[in-house]
């Protein structure tokens, strides 16, 4: 018998989410973000979900192959562009279109032969301060390239490095909105800055691409000032486990490696199949949420809480609010229980101290998935 984990990928909840960035930049094309084999969730697993998008956004030449594989004939974007000579023959011989964001690249393209020329978009750095031309530099960069033969159209794109700030901080996307202007103002080609903080929070900036990340998995990308509720985001990925044993306490007695929970009261406590071996944050301390079937399937599930250390292949949850809990009732860690119920990710990640991003790419290849 299979050890008692699985996550679920929720199809119609993808659908859904990509409906949503739609809606919020209606005069705008959509870039399904598939990064990171698709943040966790698997770019096949994914595709049929997201196939309405109007391209697919990536970094690795292999990701790209398999959506040509699935039949994807519309735009693939290299994120971060290529990063050898080589590299380029594969964006001729797939149809990628790719990110110009050093002087290296651009030498890369003058060097490439081809009868096909290349569709790039050209980064700016208006802030972030990671990869991209300089505001000032950038209608250099984009006159080197309109004067290449190996390059079609170029566009325009730059990086938002506080989208998801809340107002009170002070930082916002205004300040890179302006440099990317006046940077580029007058030069021709389409526009792409917003992602899914941006989409949702200021879709006033949005242009002729909008790049939907974190938002088409269901996480709100400035929690906790908003909640995946608030911007009517579903959970794509579910992670439940099974409890193995159900233990019995009394006052005084502890949990776990290192003994970090003390019991105050009688009570009992349930033994999940589920570590930081499948993926679940270590980090993650006691009351960290969880939601706990009462009885057997078909049960109601109730949300509880982790008792002590997070162990590689166990984690331990409180039955109090669940008495009729048993071994082999489900326990789910994030996304949505089998009633319905939501264990939202973004609130165990908080627990975790890190974001739902980390634990949606942390599964591990030895949870089965199943698509729904």
């Amino acid at each position: 018998m299979p050890r008692p984990i699985q996550a679920f990928i929720h199809t119609a909840a993808l659908h859904h989410n990509l409906t949503q960035a739609r809606r919020a930049a209606p005069d705008a094309r959509v870039w399904a973000v598939v990064k990171a084999n698709a943040y966790g969730h698997g770019i096949e697993r994914v595709f049929e979900g997201l196939r309405g998008a109007d391209g697919f956004a990536l970094l690795d030449l292999d990701e790209a192959q398999r959506l040509r594989a699935l039949g994807w004939c519309g735009p693939i974007w290299l994120l971060e562009g290529v990063f050898e000579q080589r590299d380029l023959e594969w964006c001729s011989r797939l149809d990628l279109w790719h990110t110009v964001h050093c002087d290296a690249q651009i030498d890369m393209l003058a060097a490439h032969k081809t009868n096909m020329p290349h569709r790039v978009f050209l980064k700016m750095n208006s802030g972030m301060n990671r990869l991209g031309f300089k505001p000032d530099q950038i209608r250099s960069a984009w006159t080197r390239l309109n004067a290449l033969p190996q390059v079609d159209e170029i566009s325009l794109m730059t990086h938002f490095s506080d989208a998801d700030a809340s107002p009170s901080s002070g930082k916002g996307v205004d300040l890179q909105v302006a440099a990317f202007e006046a940077g580029s103002h007058d030069l021709s080609g389409e526009r792409s800055v917003s992602n899914s903080a941006a989409l949702l929070r200021q879709p006033q900036v949005a242009n002729d691409w909008v790049r939907a990340g974190i938002m088409l998995y269901g996480s709100a990308p400035d929690y906790p000032l908003h909640t995946s509720n608030s911007w009517d985001l579903q959970a794509t990925m579910s992670l439940r486990a099974r409890i193995l044993a159900v233990q019995s306490l009394q006052a005084g007695d502890t949990v776990g490696y290192g003994s970090t929970f003390v019991a105050s009261q009688a009570m009992r406590m349930g033994v999940v199949a589920c570590g930081y071996a499948d993926g679940y944050p270590r980090i993650c301390p006691t009351g960290t949420p969880v939601l706990v079937e009462n009885g057997l399937a078909g049960q109601a599930s109730l949300r509880s809480r982790t008792l002590g250390r997070v162990s590689m292949d166990m984690l331990v949850v409180d039955l109090t609010p669940t008495p009729l809990a048993d071994v082999g009732s489900v326990v789910t860690l994030w996304g949505q229980a089998t009633c319905g119920a939501q264990m939202p990710i973004d609130e165990v990640a908080a627990a975790g101290q890190t974001l739902a991003y980390e634990l949606m790419c942390a599964l591990a290849a030895r949870v089965p998935v199943t698509v729904q």
